[in-house]
């Protein structure tokens, strides 16, 4: 696959959505007729900001080519002095073609003639063309590390003995991770991160400042913050978004009155530092957004993705002691050297957390171990309730997290890991101007109606060669008929075989990604593996139909 067009035209994703003739398919649709999505062009969501830089012909600079002592004496005294190709100039036009990669347009100028074309890409690398006249040279380079570069094209008429050189600077789109926190940044009902102690009205918007607060930087990318809405007297829906952008269509939370509920955004932030929470609900609310982190176009921790692997569960004794979790009780539990995750080099871990029996209302901290918890919240829960939050948490020195839980009573706790962050890890985090991906509940789309009780959705989100590793995906079930759970996972099958009848049925996870009761709306942010083969599960873990949402928001990238 060429990235060089397809990221000009913002489209480096591409999704294919199919119900599994035979396998699985929406509540009211044919088995054996199997619907898709055309793959969308990003042109219309778009990468986020893609940069674009230039430097135009006049900037060339123009010198005389070095000429050997023996031909210096024979050459006509004109030709030495570059009297030739006075029209030679080079002029440059760069973008961002993927997280890593950068493509660059040199517009030569010249007699018809022909020219010796380098272009050196700043971190050492040199590629050399051939070109004759007047003409484009088209030129691609993948980074190792993200950064900022000098690209310098020299373009060389030996004939004219004449060079012409032109330099650009360039940054690489994608960006790295840095652990933070957990912090509190938001808090309405005390005033905390607001000009006042007070509700954010109906349809308006909380205003937040990410870069520059308190000791992250300027400049950052995207920020990982956990969003709690309560005191709702109405439902309704959060949508995060960066200042400046329109606001999407897209949600992030959703609530309905009386209910406390967190979910997870990974937000891009405004080129002025901030970030803007809108409630659309009916009536006002109290907004909570704690940081666990941010996102740069430096050289940090990368991500790499995993299959869920469970971790911890407290019903079982996996990874801690058998038994609920004691209200106000705490624990600590091994991440580093366990599983797929390396033994070292691990600054943060990507979760699934999921609280299931609780005794009472409260809610669940994760942090990293070493340290006091903070007052921040990851999972907010009502006595008997089933809720699993996405947390994205630095690691302690040991290797480890800790949970609390911030209820009177007892709860258990379930942890599955989806990935880690590390700066071994490869996966640049490329944000995207958020898109609805898919809604059942929408006649328009190929896959239309609920999804029925222990079905799935398969999902081509990736090709082979185009370096996405996972997306980050909002997902939402409303609707429900029967108490279950979502679970998100890659499927084993290639869409080729899908597409040919020969893929094989696909295992259940048995990790979830959200929990539901009947009749409940519930979101959950998901880090999706696409695994080997580019192709993500939607299971629905229970008896009755769901509709099921999927909001996309950008995509981790090797290359």
């Amino acid at each position: 696959m060429s990235y060089r067009r397809l990221a000009a035209s913002a489209a480096v994703f591409a999704a294919g959505i199919s119900l599994i003739p035979g396998m699985a398919h929406a509540a009211g649709t044919d088995s054996g007729d199997a619907q898709g999505i055309s793959k969308p062009d990003l042109a219309q969501a778009g990468l986020k900001n893609t940069a674009k830089f230039s430097s135009p012909a006049d900037r060339s600079i123009r010198q005389s080519a070095p000429v050997p002592k023996s031909k210096l004496a024979a050459a006509p005294m004109a030709e030495t002095a570059g009297a030739a190709n006075p029209t030679l100039a080079v002029g440059l036009d760069a973008f961002a073609m993927s997280a890593h990669g950068i493509a660059v347009d040199s517009s030569i100028t010249s007699a018809a003639t022909p020219l010796d074309v380098s272009i050196a890409w700043g971190d050492g690398a040199v590629t050399t063309a051939s070109a004759s006249g007047t003409q484009v040279v088209e030129s691609e380079h993948t980074y190792a590390e993200l950064g900022t570069y000098t690209v310098k094209v020299t373009v060389t008429d030996k004939a004219a003995n004449t060079v012409v050189t032109n330099e650009v600077a360039v940054t690489t789109e994608g960006s790295d991770y840095t652990p933070y926190g957990p912090t509190r940044l938001l808090d309405t009902r005390n005033g905390t991160g607001a000009a006042k102690a007070a509700k954010v009205a109906p349809y308006s918007s909380a205003h937040l400042k990410i870069g520059g607060n308190g000791s992250i930087p300027a400049g950052v990318t995207a920020v990982v913050l956990n969003v709690t809405v309560t005191g709702a007297t109405s439902g309704g829906h959060v949508t995060a978004f960066a200042d400046g952008d329109d606001k999407p269509s897209t949600s992030n939370v959703n609530f309905v009155p009386g209910q406390t509920v967190p979910n997870l955004v990974i937000v891009p932030v405004g080129e002025n530092g901030y970030v803007n929470l809108y409630n659309g609900g009916w009536e006002s609310v109290d907004l909570i957004a704690d940081v666990t982190g941010y996102f740069t176009q430096t050289a940090s921790s990368g991500y790499t993705p995993l299959a869920p692997q469970r971790f911890v569960d407290t019903r079982s004794g996996t990874g801690t002691a058998k038994g609920q979790l004691a209200g106000y009780g705490s624990f600590s539990t091994q991440i580093t050297g366990l599983g797929k995750v390396p033994a070292s080099g691990v600054t943060a871990v990507a979760l699934n957390v999921t609280v299931t029996g609780p005794k009472s209302d409260g809610h669940l901290t994760v942090y990293p171990s070493g340290q006091s918890a903070p007052t921040a919240s990851n999972v907010n829960f009502t006595t008997g309730q089933t809720i699993a939050n996405s947390v994205i948490v630095p690691v302690g020195p040991d290797g480890k997290i800790s949970l609390r839980n911030g209820g009177w009573n007892p709860a258990d706790v379930i942890v599955d890991v989806v990935g880690y962050y590390s700066p071994q890890s490869k996966g640049s985090y490329v944000p995207f101007m958020p898109m609805r991906m898919l809604d059942t509940r929408d006649p328009e789309s190929p896959v239309h109606g609920p999804v029925g009780g222990r079905d799935f959705i398969h999902a081509e989100m990736s090709a082979p060669g185009d370096g996405a590793t996972g997306f980050v995906l909002n997902t939402t079930v409303t609707n429900t008929k029967d108490s279950g759970f979502l679970a998100v996972a890659p499927d084993p099958n290639t869409q080729d075989a899908y597409d040919q009848g020969t893929a094989s049925q696909p295992n259940p996870p048995g990790s979830s990604t959200l929990n539901w009761t009947t009749g409940k709306t519930v979101p959950n942010l998901v880090q999706a593996s696409t695994g080997s083969t580019g192709v993500v599960d939607f299971w629905n873990q229970s008896d009755g139909d769901t509709d099921l949402i999927v909001d996309i928001f950008g995509m981790y990238q090797e290359n």
